[in-house]
This record gives structure tokens, sequence and C-alpha cells, in this order.
């Protein structure tokens, strides 16, 4: 670390921030904050997944809906297309949640500002919590890496009852 005047310059990095603000993040640096931005980087890469790799119908959908992806060619042939953009859609909020998460978890929830820790427990149920009740309800082949994702957001809000 380099200090120079008002800025500290960090490794060979380009991040620059004021001296105040860099003492300031060594002191507030709880498990908690740390454990929530992962989680929030989870959430960010899941939205990644939905935009980028996700494909219309997974084996799992056709299997749930007890169609082949024939049948639904034949009797649906605009639904890929359809589902692609709903998929772009829900991708975008995903990784923006994702995003939202890791700022409130450097910000507001490492400096346990009144409402964080509310905040964080609301977002997380009605966020990744329900598409992780929705995948148990459907027995998707993905419940189970989502329920793991989900441990970051649990351990956060533990350590941060903890004050750890």
């Amino acid at each position: 670390m380099f200090a120079c005047r008002k800025k500290v310059f960090i490794s060979t990095s380009t991040i620059f921030v004021s001296e105040e603000l860099f003492i300031k993040m060594l002191t507030l640096k709880p498990f908690s904050s740390s454990v929530l931005a992962l989680g929030g980087f989870l959430i960010a890469a899941i939205g990644v997944y939905f935009v980028f790799l996700r494909p219309p119908l997974l084996p799992e959908d056709l299997k749930y809906m007890g169609t082949s992806l024939g049948q639904i060619i034949d009797t649906q042939p605009n639904l890929s297309v359809w589902l692609q953009n709903v998929f772009y859609v829900m991708g975008g909020y995903i990784f923006t949640t994702g995003i939202l998460t890791i700022y409130v978890s450097l910000t507001s929830f490492r400096a346990r500002a009144s409402g964080s820790f509310v905040i964080v427990v609301v977002s997380g149920l009605s966020s990744m919590g329900v598409m992780t009740f929705v995948n148990f309800i459907i027995d998707s082949d993905f419940k189970w890496i989502l329920l793991l994702f989900m441990f970051p957001w649990f351990l956060a809000l533990l350590f941060y009852i903890m004050k750890k």
C-alpha cells in the first residue's frame, strides 16, 4: 500500500479511494459484509447464466410438462424464441439483484445502517428464497445448487447478528 496526500493506492491495481474511506473500510470490514458480497456475486452469476447460457427449454422443463421438444416445435413453434426473450429479461433482473446485493453489502450492510438487515432479509427471501423454493416444488435438477447459493446469504445474516 502506498499513500500519497489524500489518496491511497492499493498494490498495483488502479483503485483509488480517499484515505478516510480506506481507513473506514479497514475498520468496518465484518465477515457478514464479505459473505453477503459473495452471495451477491453468485446471484449475478445466475443472471449471466440466464442471459448467455440457458437454453429456452431444459430437459427438466420438458419432463415437467410431460412433452417432447418435437411436440413443442410442432404445436408452439415460436415458444423457444419467446422464452429466450423472457430469459434475457429475467437474467438481467437477476444480474441486477446480484450487483445491488454486492453494493448493499459493501456500503449500508457493512456500516450497519439502520434498516439494512431488514432489507437484506426481505430481498433475499423475495429473490433467491422464492427461486429456490419454487425449484424444490417443481423438483428441479438445480434445487440443491440454488440452496447452496443461499448459504452465503444465511451466513451473512448470522454473522451480522453475531456482530462478526
